[in-house]
């Protein structure tokens, strides 16, 4: 199904008009109204009226994160406060949090984006959303929720946590579609089969997972476990929230930007030049629509790469690349960059161990240290009769470390721990736990 047959499958010439129109309403709105972004155009000797073609977006400055902090709270909007209909706000976990605002012409439109995006995973009129996104200043939880109930579907706002509850009202509720976390809604497929229920036998048929980087071993193994066809949904505050892309349904090759709302580029992260369609960098996001925070393009962090050409399903929208990783992600052990993305593709590989794991960054004297942290499963523990040093254990890890050292060329030490060791988590998973200070001070 296509939500907005119009919007979604538009020929390159019209969508360029449409997105140069929207881009020069933009530019003069920001530099009209945003005294940073109006200080930044003049510093570069950059009138907005000379916005004449989609080209001519190079000529504008980036934006990064740390303006939305240094202009913390209120600092980058472009209405008046009176206009100003909802906040969000980042978790702040690296000081203050970043801080977006929505009209209420913004709430509208992010609700008919997410509307298409959940149209094009298998949503329908008249059917159930089960949304275990969490709710509150993250935009995951009410951006999936306005999202359900433009496209008609009733909406159950369970958030994320309390695992029995979700089960039940799975069972209960019978929803056709279930978004989370990817590592979530493992847990509760894993938590249905300790209670001797089969995660299969329920009623869903499709999951939309993201806010936090997963593999495609991660897709087929959520698939597996729950029968259901999984898409990969993308999106962050600063832009809008959930559903500036998804993949559909039909072809699960890559997410349809919504790309009469945001224009994307992708960038050597070292010199900030456009890369060639194909080849992975930095994703770059300028919104076309938004009123209250229009951002001039913000450099996601986020590394993928684009393909233009008209996908199966009918839509004609860029579509980009799953997420290969954050450029603050990105692990250097001994000279060699690796994604923890990358480490999971082959994790997932080996059948003996559950789909959690964790990468422990710590200090020994003055070098970098790295251990990989993994989960074996119930069956093959009892193999190894509860020894943790048995001989199958060590192999295991040899087992491992070879396929990492092969495919990612980097030598880990892995610690295999026994089943439920590592912590399920209610909203993102935590991948890599950084113990580099407390390293040093101890």
């Amino acid at each position: 199904m296509i939500y907005n047959v119009k919007m979604e499958t538009l020929d390159a010439s019209q969508k360029e008009r449409i997105q140069l129109e929207r881009l020069q309403n933009t530019a003069n709105s920001v530099y009209a109204n945003v005294p940073f972004y109006k200080e930044k155009f003049d510093s570069l000797g950059v009138n907005p009226n000379e916005i004449q073609s989609l080209d001519d977006l190079r000529k504008l400055p980036f934006t990064v994160k740390q303006d939305l902090r240094d202009h913390y709270p209120f600092g980058l909007f472009a209405v008046d406060q009176s206009e100003v209909v909802r906040l969000h706000a980042s978790s702040g976990t690296s000081g203050k949090p970043t801080v977006v605002g929505y009209t209420r012409n913004d709430i509208n439109v992010w609700s008919e984006i997410v509307a298409r995006s959940i149209a094009a995973a298998g949503g329908e009129p008249s059917k159930v959303l089960h949304n275990a996104y969490g709710y509150g200043l993250f935009t995951g939880g009410l951006g999936l929720h306005y999202g359900s109930e433009r496209l008609g579907m009733a909406t159950v706002p369970i958030s994320g946590g309390n695992t029995s509850r979700q089960i039940l009202l799975i069972e209960d509720f019978q929803p056709q579609v279930i978004c989370g976390t990817p590592s979530y809604i493992l847990n509760i497929a894993e938590i249905m089969e300790k209670m001797g229920k089969n995660p299969t036998d329920t009623s869903l048929q499709y999951g939309i997972f993201g806010a936090e980087p997963w593999s495609e071993e991660m897709r087929q193994t959520l698939e597996s476990k729950l029968g259901i066809k999984a898409v990969d949904i993308y999106g962050l505050s600063e832009v809008m929230g959930p559903g500036v892309a998804i993949e559909c349904h039909e072809a699960q090759d890559g997410l349809h930007i919504a790309d009469d709302h945001f224009f994307v580029e992708v960038i050597d992260p070292e010199t900030g030049e456009p890369v060639s369609d194909g080849e992975y960098g930095e994703l770059v996001f300028t919104s076309l629509t938004k009123e209250a925070f229009p951002i001039i393009r913000y450099r996601t962090g986020d590394i993928a790469a684009i393909n233009r050409t008209k996908c199966q399903c009918g839509r004609t929208s860029v579509r980009m690349s799953r997420v290969k990783g954050r450029i603050d992600d990105m692990l250097i052990i001994r000279g060699v960059n690796v994604f923890p993305s990358e480490i999971e593709n082959y994790l997932l590989q080996v059948t003996e161990i559950m789909p959690h794991y964790q990468i422990q960054l710590m200090k020994k004297g003055t070098l970098d240290h790295v251990e990989l942290h993994v989960e074996v499963n119930g069956d093959h523990f009892k193999k190894c009769q509860e020894n943790l040093e048995h001989a199958e254990i060590y192999s295991l890890k040899e087992k491992i470390q070879h396929l990492i050292k092969s495919n990612c060329l980097v030598s880990i030490k892995v610690q295999v721990l026994g089943p439920n060791s590592i912590q399920r988590s209610e909203g993102k998973a935590v991948r890599v736990i950084d113990l580099r200070k407390e390293s040093v001070m101890q």
